[in-house]
């Protein structure tokens, strides 16, 4: 997601809320598949069974509020340059660590990591933008609220409201869409799924202190209709990031700017007098890069025989009919700052290209690196993410800070798909089934 640095610094900005109301589903208290109303369906992982305790009678009225805050783009050593008092004052109170991205490091695969607990070629949210094969043709949108691309896996949302856990979010990547079992009914509008009760379509216009208080405004409602599960989304960093890299003096002012918003959720609360868990964390890290630093695909192979879904850190690219083996002898021989494969030669430390939704080749660039079409049209200089995860700048930020988390506890680093296991025991959910992550990491540190 880019924009560019200026308009990051306005806010004079628009949006409105919105809201839905889920169908009647099974109640917790029945077994996940007796549906009571509209049935959903069976996705291509396990869906975690509902504990029957988990109702909303047995949820006191007075628990903590549990809010998951992303700040796209936002390394951990950005606490580091002094202009974050909010975040650092959370760190040393909570518990926190650098936190290692799924593959892809890329925004929507690891903000649906973070939400399902599920790598992203499980989850079935391989990139930013990609294809499915019984779709060709049609690309997957950013913006796309089809539940064709989201339904792969349960976002967390989805599971606290079939357990009668009242949930919200502001901006989060795929809240937008209604998971489970659909139809198309009129002027476009989709029929059933469920998405959070209080939702607010992916604006990038919608400024820090609109979101911040939106959250705000739901947590004044009475506690019957306040919500229990919050998700909040901040994309100023990454923006910023992508525009004049991880080292200029203009990112230190962004990161500035949002731990402001930071602190005006935390005194927010306490104002309001609510109890809330915050996890703060943000979905990968950022490298600087230069248009000097280019890998053309166009010279290695002719422009015809190619196409791509994705360039940049990682190229994702598909041989045009019958130049499969024009495109073979072109990648998979060494490259000076490139790897690419087959999909189904990816490594397996990468846990990705199972999914028929990955490219036929998968490229990835050295960091600091970005694979292009074709050579840049005039030099830049600036950031991107989407390179190795085990590289330390590709880390991600968590910061987990409330009632259920003992102060002053830094953990080693972890893999991202903890944290919805995390989030599943402060909801009060069980366990999930077949999940890719655990809370072994937090049970030592938390109350």
């Amino acid at each position: 997601m880019r924009r560019t640095l200026a308009s990051l610094l306005l806010i004079s900005l628009s949006g409105c809320a919105y809201s839905f109301t889920p169908p009647v589903l099974a109640p917790a208290t029945q077994p996940s598949g007796a549906a009571t109303g509209a049935a959903l369906p069976v996705p291509t992982t396990p869906r975690p069974n509902l504990d029957p305790r988990v109702t909303t009678t047995t949820m006191a009225s007075d628990a903590p509020v549990t809010i998951l805050v992303s700040i796209d783009g936002f390394r951990p050593d950005y606490l580091d340059r002094g202009v974050t008092p909010r975040l650092s004052a959370l760190k040393s109170g909570g518990v926190s660590a650098a936190m290692r991205p799924s593959f892809p490091s890329l925004t929507f695969p690891n903000h649906w990591t973070l939400v399902t607990g599920l790598r992203p070629d499980r989850s079935g949210m391989v990139g930013n933008t990609f294809e499915d094969p019984r779709r060709p043709g049609q690309p997957f949108a950013k913006a796309s609220d089809d539940p064709f691309w989201w339904s792969e896996s349960e976002p967390l949302w989805a599971t606290a409201e079939r357990a009668g856990i009242r949930s919200a979010s502001m901006l989060w990547p795929g809240s937008n869409a209604p998971w489970g079992t659909v139809e198309k009914g009129d002027h476009g509008l989709w029929m059933g799924g469920i998405r959070p009760q209080d939702w607010q379509q992916y604006n990038a216009n919608l400024s820090a202190t609109q979101r911040v208080e939106t959250v705000l405004d739901w947590m004044r409602r009475p506690a019957a209709t306040r919500p229990r599960f919050v998700t909040l989304y901040f994309d100023s960093i990454d923006m910023a990031g992508h525009d004049v890299g991880p080292n200029d003096p203009r990112i230190t002012q962004a990161v500035g700017a949002i731990d402001r918003s930071i602190g005006t959720l935390v005194d927010g609360l306490r104002t309001l007098g609510i109890r809330a868990n915050l996890v703060i964390v943000s979905d990968h890290g950022m490298a600087a890069t230069s248009s000097s630093r280019s890998i053309p695909l166009d010279g290695l192979m002719p422009k015809a025989a190619f196409r791509t879904t994705e360039v940049g850190a990682l190229g994702a690219i598909y041989p045009q009919p019958g130049q499969d083996a024009i495109v073979a002898a072109a990648l998979l021989k060494k490259h000076d700052h490139m790897q690419c494969w087959r999909r189904e030669a990816i490594p397996a430390r990468f846990h990705y290209g199972r999914n028929p939704r990955v490219a036929p080749y998968i490229c990835l660039a050295d960091t600091g690196w970005r694979i292009t079409p074709t050579p840049p049209p005039a030099p830049r200089e600036g950031g991107d993410h989407g390179f190795d995860p085990s590289d330390p700048a590709m880390r991600a930020l968590f910061i987990a800070n409330g009632p259920a988390f003992q102060p002053g506890r830094q953990l080693p680093v972890f893999d991202n798909v903890d944290v919805a296991p995390l989030m599943r025991d402060l909801l009060g959910l069980p366990a999930g089934n077949g999940l890719d992550g655990t809370d072994a990491p937090f049970r030592k540190v938390m109350r």
